[in-house]
């Protein structure tokens, strides 16, 4: 963990409510006249997990396609990726595996994804089944969850299981990256190692 603690990056196409989802977050708070990011956007946020006190640097990236050279460069040191679709765009939820396709190419094999369904209080306009979403996560080998960046609904929860990942992938990566090589010798050597 850098001293700016855990980097997490929100991506998937325009308008499919990723600065509405981390206002929501940060702010409880949901604006409905948010204008679209232009590149990148980021915000400082605290999350408690067993009584535990962790600093996320929550990066918001623009989904348009102009900007996708400069977006992609955030993805190579971040610890979790939320990809978000709009559950009432048939569009977005078809470009998922794209964004998937940009994880594996320029992300750290560690990093932790997750797939997110938003806008699940327009759900008199879904076009987009929770069965499809949750069988491409699994074709993905992702967790799936629905929310709503307006009501608030599972935004935290998205958080919360992706933190936890995160904190335990961090946590066996850093052990096994710290395990001293250890040279055994055999009874009796006495031989006396050279000095530096």
């Amino acid at each position: 963990m850098s001293d700016n603690g855990y980097k997490i990056i929100l991506i998937g196409n325009s308008q499919v409510g990723k600065t509405c989802f981390l206002q929501q977050y940060c702010d409880r708070d949901f604006n409905v006249n948010s204008g679209t990011t232009i590149g990148v956007d980021f915000r400082f946020s605290m999350i408690v997990l067993d009584g535990k006190t962790y600093k996320m640097q929550i990066w918001d990236t623009a989904g348009q396609e102009r900007f996708r050279t400069i977006t992609t460069s955030y993805y190579r040191d971040a610890d979790g990726i939320i990809v978000i679709y709009d559950i009432t765009s048939e569009e977005t939820f078809l470009q998922v595996e794209n964004w998937f396709g940009e994880i594996n190419k320029h992300s750290s094999q560690s990093v932790f994804s997750i797939l997110v369904g938003n806008k699940k209080d327009l759900e008199q306009d879904r076009v987009v089944s929770t069965e499809n979403g949750q069988q491409l996560a699994e074709k993905l080998s992702v967790p799936f969850i629905e929310t709503s960046a307006k009501s608030g609904e599972n935004v935290y929860e998205t958080f919360k299981q992706l933190m936890e990942k995160v904190i335990t992938i961090k946590k066996t990566t850093k052990k096994k990256t710290t395990k001293k090589k250890t040279v055994k010798l055999k009874h009796g050597d006495s031989k006396k190692l050279g000095c530096c």
